[in-house]
């Protein structure tokens, strides 16, 4: 525990953002403009947490979620996924190649990667997020929940954003 948080002013816990995505999603991929401003409005008053919903019609997106639950176990997670989506097209041509790729030019540990590719060490966490995701009525990505609340992205952002800002902003101020 930190000491100068026992003696100092009680800190609430940040708001959570869940974003269901799919690392071979181009909506996703357009989505991160959003989820960078809402990085920088409340850095760690929110936080954003990437849940994987990996779609049978993207061959390469369930190798991707585990590829950066790796890099999120290196410490890069969020990183990894952005790289990642920006090369979304690419990836569904070149596959687990470019995954390695991209963690080596994070300087990632790629032969960490490709042992955890092939070994699945990840799998349960891919495998609980997508479940949780349906059970939640998740359909397609990106979809966020935030404070009970399932936003679908999937059809479009628009709005989106303000939505989220308007419930973590009533989080902020102590609301329910």
């Amino acid at each position: 525990m930190n000491d100068s948080a026992a003696s100092g002013p009680t800190r609430t816990a940040p708001a959570v953002l869940d974003v269901w995505c799919e690392l071979q999603c181009p909506d996703c991929h357009a989505a991160l403009d959003d989820l960078r401003a809402l990085r920088e409005r409340y850095g760690d008053r929110l936080e954003i947490r990437l849940r994987h919903f990996p779609l049978e019609k993207h061959k390469h997106a369930y190798a991707a979620a585990q590829a950066a639950e790796e890099a999120m176990a290196q410490g890069q997670g969020w990183p990894f996924a952005e790289a990642v989506l920006a090369r979304a097209e690419e990836l569904g041509r070149s596959g687990e190649r470019l995954l390695l790729e991209i963690a080596g030019g994070l300087g990632l540990d790629a032969d960490e990667m490709d042992t955890a590719l092939i070994d699945g060490r990840h799998l349960l966490i891919v495998d609980a997020d997508q479940a949780e995701g349906k059970a939640i009525g998740v359909t397609g990505t990106p979809t966020y929940v935030i404070d009970g609340q399932r936003l679908d992205g999937g059809q479009s952002q628009e709005g989106l954003r303000a939505r989220i800002e308007e419930i973590a902003d009533r989080l902020a101020a102590g609301e329910s």
